[in-house]
């Protein structure tokens, strides 16, 4: 499914993304060498088993990324004018290589923009959980969204 214009969207609607994702050791270990983070709880197999959580922990910003990511297709794939920031993120539980994640979206916020008649800004609360259904990340993101001619 292609993103939605400004004007599909209603408060409350609610999309649970379809494609799902296992976190590899691959993943983990490039995101934070193409990033430049060298935090040994995500590249150090030997400092990470000393730590509290006793394996490596998947670097934050990657499960971030990724959720975002994942609602893209069914948000706004085509219908982007631009990402005008993410607020209110938080990490709840830990991931860890070798879990599954999904991605689910719901509009929290709608409002016409002022400088561009053509669009609209959306405001969405996504959420990412893990194979168990915990919270691992959540944020709301602002885009500015095409307005459909049609709809």
């Amino acid at each position: 499914m292609a993103g939605r214009y400004f004007n599909q969207w209603k408060i409350g609607d609610t999309v649970v993304h379809e494609i799902r994702r296992t976190v590899t050791e691959t993943d983990n270990l490039l995101f934070s060498v193409m990033t430049h983070n060298p935090q040994p709880l995500h590249i150090d197999a030997e400092a990470a088993r000393a730590s509290e959580f006793g394996q490596i922990l998947v670097n934050g910003t990657f499960t971030f990324s990724l959720m975002v990511g994942l609602s893209v297709g069914d948000t706004t794939l085509g219908t982007l004018v631009a990402n005008l920031g993410y607020d209110k993120l938080v990490m709840p539980k830990p991931v860890f290589i070798g879990d599954t994640l999904r991605a689910e979206t719901e509009v929290v916020g709608l409002k016409d923009s002022k400088s561009r008649p053509g669009a609209g800004v959306v405001t969405f609360l996504h959420r990412c959980l893990n194979q168990r259904d915990e919270l691992v990340c959540s944020c709301e993101r602002s885009a500015l969204l095409k307005r459909s001619e049609t709809a």
